[in-house]
């Protein structure tokens, strides 16, 4: 499975920003899928997860109604809406899927995590 995640860039505090992830393989719409994030000096931190239908999504809470996790099983690709951004908001953005890629069950851990796209900076800053 290869993920490619895209869309990163500077924006200004307060400022907008959407990624997303495009996956290689014609299951997508079987796979759960998530966005982690890494700031320099700090751990892999869950942001977001969507179930398979995209009905129901998760969200870390430093991201709680600022950021909007969305999929388009048609595209094979997931997205990651982020509004309201603050400096806090800066680090490598990663979308992934479960190490078991057929499970419905949304997993928020990076350990439960088995595939990983390169990543995506973003950087919040005046």
């Amino acid at each position: 499975v290869q993920l490619q995640a895209s869309g990163g860039g500077l924006v200004q505090p307060g400022g907008s920003l959407t990624l997303s992830c495009t996956v290689s393989e014609r299951t997508f719409s079987t796979y759960v899928m998530d966005w982690f994030r890494q700031a320099p000096g700090k751990e892999r931190e869950f942001v977001a997860a969507i179930t398979r239908t995209g009905v129901t999504t998760y969200y870390g809470d430093s991201v709680k109604g600022r950021f909007t996790i969305s999929r388009d099983n048609a595209k094979n690709t997931v997205y990651l809406q982020m509004n309201s951004l603050k400096p806090e908001d800066t680090a490598v953005y990663y979308c992934a899927a479960p190490r078991d890629k057929y499970s419905a069950m949304v997993v928020k851990t990076e350990g439960d995590m088995g595939y990983w796209g390169k990543g995506t900076q973003v950087t919040v800053s005046s």
